[in-house]
């Protein structure tokens, strides 16, 4: 997703603003208005939706009010491949993806960033919670945002050095309720405007029908089977289902069952009791490492790890086998997290960096 940078000589003290149009990205584009001599507010337009045009109206109404230029960014087909496919793909191979990693990654510190250089801005400017602090060797480090409550530092974990060095969060240092406060003050229309959804493409969370309207395949029935291979009911297709999900399997049961592995060549779901081995781990390895903190990883690192955007973290051993993948040994076991999921490093609130769960 990297695009050639066109731009020959950069906009002093100048910012690009993503404006989804809710009240995070109209609040940080105020506080950029103030910062910066030159704002735009773009808008990416990622889906073709009556929802996407009010925001893409709501962002220019901010806009004008802060009489900055705003622009429409159209992504959506860049969207399409790189997040929605990619999300339909990880589910049919039986794992769980992460479209929040996928679009930060491609298209908002990606395709975003590099228009804004490409335009001759120098900074862009998001409404994530989180900070970003650089170190007396000029090392750019990523940290959780004040309001831990809406830390979105996981799904930042993608970040480059030279991403960092051209972003801004500036609502990192504050809560939620203070950003609404402010909206209210500057009598914004979306300062009331409710949270926007955590996958923004199925607003109803339900995954499984979005991939069958999407691929328009039907995805056949298969086995749930016990660790032995003991059939225990039939499930309605693997992409209904992620590792660990308790709820919805329709199978009786003496005891709770869980979902423990997904095989999307036998099309079988194993299912196992909170107590037995095969629902737990206590190692796991990730692909598609990024290392913010370090350019490698120290032998042994102990820190902490969540496997869960909502998880608590988990302390662990880090080891790095190579440039693209690390072992994580963790102190206690952990029911196993899914594939395709974020696996993210911290120590306290820094970000050590993250990958892919395989």
């Amino acid at each position: 997703m990297n695009e050639k940078n066109t731009s020959c000589l950069l906009i002093p003290n100048s910012s690009l603003i993503a404006m989804s149009g809710g009240v995070d990205s109209s609040v940080s584009a105020y506080l950029m208005a103030q910062k910066y001599k030159t704002c735009v507010g773009a808008t990416m337009l990622l889906l073709n939706q009556q929802s996407s045009l009010e925001n893409i109206n709501d962002a220019k109404k901010i806009c004008d009010s802060l009489r900055i230029k705003h622009e429409v960014l159209n992504f959506a087909d860049d969207f399409e491949k790189c997040v929605i496919k990619k999300f339909v793909m990880v589910y049919e191979s039986g794992g769980t993806p992460n479209p929040c990693v996928d679009c930060n990654k491609n298209l908002k510190f990606g395709k975003f960033l590099n228009h804004a250089k490409n335009s001759g801005l120098e900074k862009i400017a998001t409404g994530h919670y989180a900070k970003i602090q650089r170190d007396n060797s000029g090392r750019y480090l990523l940290f959780k945002a004040d309001d831990l409550s809406r830390d979105q530092s996981y799904v930042l974990y993608m970040l480059t050095q030279e991403n960092l060095a051209s972003v801004e969060f500036p609502l990192g240092c504050m809560k939620k309720t203070e950003v609404r406060e402010l909206a209210r003050e500057l009598n914004f229309i979306t300062a009331k405007k409710s949270d926007s959804q955590d996958i923004c493409f199925i607003p109803d969370g339900n995954y499984g029908a979005f991939i069958e309207i999407f691929t328009g395949k039907k995805y056949p029935s298969g086995n749930f089977i016990d660790a032995s291979g003991k059939i225990l009911g039939v499930h309605k297709g693997i992409i209904h289902y992620t590792t660990g999900q308790r709820r919805g399997l329709g199978v009786a049961a003496k005891s709770r069952l869980y979902v423990s592995k997904i095989d999307s060549v036998t099309n079988n779901i194993t299912l196992v009791p909170e107590d037995e081995a095969g629902l737990y781990c206590d190692k796991i390895k990730i692909s598609g490492a990024n290392l913010i903190a370090f350019d490698n990883l120290p032998e042994n690192f102990c820190a902490k790890v969540k496997t869960r955007y909502r998880q608590k973290e988990i302390p662990a051993i880090i080891n790095q086998i190579n440039d693209d993948e690390l072992i994580i040994e963790f102190k206690e076991k952990i029911k196993t997290p899914a594939r395709g999921q974020a696996a993210v490093i911290y120590d306290g609130d820094l970000v050590i960096g993250g990958g892919t769960i395989l």
